[in-house]
């Protein structure tokens, strides 16, 4: 059962037991009038009638204040007080002087046993009004006061304990069952404050989220930067200053074939340092992104860089893809691109094969190749820590919870494996 049905359950049932004990005592009043009539004395002395009458006004009157106090003031009407103590002493004291003229009022004694627990504080109080109330409806059922001989007051004794002990069974399991309905309110009330601290947590997690993949976003923007710098030093800029180079020996040279020779390494210089210029600004966004999703933009991908190198290279998509977040699908197709650029310079493979598995929670890049491998504890300092090369491959997986390996060594080829958490394009 979910808390808000126990809730209304719980709201009901106190709503149920409040109106009984409302409006209880004024039908055991009439229960005992009727009877009470029937069975009257028509010999009885007028002072007899006038004073049933007024003691039965006079129970009515106090049912009407009492109903009133638990109107104006919930607290003291629903709670063990001395107006409630009073109010319990008085209603005993008329139904028992009703009941001693007529027996059949012991009805509205009987209302005692009730609310003794509402009305009165403390335990043996409580006991002796439901003592008091059992007194008289033992009185009623042993054939009504006073008692006229031994055998009476024998039965009235052995219905007083039998009233009691009753009294006390009834008064357990309601004590019971109140316990078990504080243990249940104070259980719901500790699942709403515990399903509200989910939530929150739940609000906080999601603006965290957001405020990471802003933040990946950020730092891809400056490792862009980074990237692109160090490309241009290491690549257009190495390439310039070589045909500047040249340039200067044609300049200096006499010789038509000797200048023809150095202009033409400088057209090759300048060819490739051009090409690397587009191929850097090609990889400033991954616009292949931006009509297809990651597995079709790795599968070209993959297959222009083996046209271009000659490398006999293959893509290979295994588990169901899922549209994924656009932060993990550049991620991984920065990783791709950086590592199928490492590859093209230095591995001299003649076979190279990338795959994308989407395991579950988890997607996982590998990119494998025959080459010639490498030591990676032999690597120059520069490639590890400029933020390129490896460890700028390891930082944009890190950077959305992911992690990169690699496994390679001399003439044995290189295995390199990214694992990235699989978030949707929705989350």
């Amino acid at each position: 059962m979910h808390t808000e049905d126990m809730t209304v359950a719980d709201s009901q049932m106190d709503w149920r037991w409040d109106q009984l004990r409302t409006w209880g005592p004024y039908g055991l009043l009439l229960i005992g009038l009727v009877p009470a009539l029937a069975t009257a004395d028509q010999q009885a002395s007028p002072a007899k009638w006038y004073t049933a009458w007024a003691l039965f006004g006079a129970a009515v009157a106090l049912q009407l204040l009492w109903q009133g106090i638990r109107v104006r003031r919930p607290g003291r009407g629903r709670t063990p007080s001395r107006t409630g103590t009073a109010y319990y002493v008085v209603r005993w004291a008329l139904a028992f002087v009703l009941t001693w003229i007529n027996p059949f009022f012991a009805f509205y004694a009987a209302a005692g046993y009730m609310d003794a627990d509402e009305t009165i504080p403390g335990r043996r109080r409580q006991r002796l009004g439901l003592l008091a109330s059992a007194v008289t409806v033992a009185g009623a059922q042993a054939g009504g006061m006073p008692f006229r001989s031994g055998v009476q007051w024998a039965v009235f004794a052995a219905l007083l304990v039998a009233n009691s002990g009753l009294q006390m069974v009834v008064s357990h399991l309601t004590e019971q069952e109140t316990q078990r309905a504080r243990e249940r309110t104070a259980t719901i009330a500790e699942l709403e404050r515990t399903n509200a601290a989910l939530q929150q947590a739940l609000d906080e997690n999601a603006a965290l989220h957001t405020q990471l993949l802003v933040q990946a976003r950020e730092a891809g923007v400056a490792d862009e930067r980074r990237r692109l710098a160090a490309e241009i030093h290491d690549t257009i800029a190495q390439g310039l200053t070589g045909i500047i180079a040249q340039l200067q020996v044609v300049s200096n040279t006499s010789g038509r074939e000797q200048a023809r020779e150095h202009l033409g390494r400088a057209m090759d210089l300048a060819r490739h340092s051009l090409g690397e210029a587009r191929r850097s600004v090609h990889n400033l966004a991954p616009v292949e992104l931006a009509d297809a999703g990651l597995p079709e933009a790795l599968k070209k991908t993959v297959a222009a860089w083996g046209e271009r190198t000659g490398v006999r290279a293959e893509f290979t998509l295994t588990g169901t893809a899922e549209q994924l977040h656009e932060e993990v699908s550049a991620t991984l197709l920065r990783i791709a691109q950086e590592a199928l650029s490492n590859a093209a310079r230095h591995a001299g493979a003649a076979r190279l094969g990338v795959t994308l598995s989407f395991l579950g929670d988890e997607v996982i890049l590998d990119i494998r190749d025959d080459g010639s491998g490498f030591d990676p504890l032999a690597l120059p300092a520069r490639t590890g820590s400029g933020g390129f090369g490896l460890d700028g491959m390891r930082a944009r997986a890190e950077r959305i919870a992911g992690s990169l390996t690699v496994e390679t060594e001399p003439g044995h080829g290189t295995a390199l494996s990214a694992r990235v958490p699989l978030v949707r394009h929705d989350s």
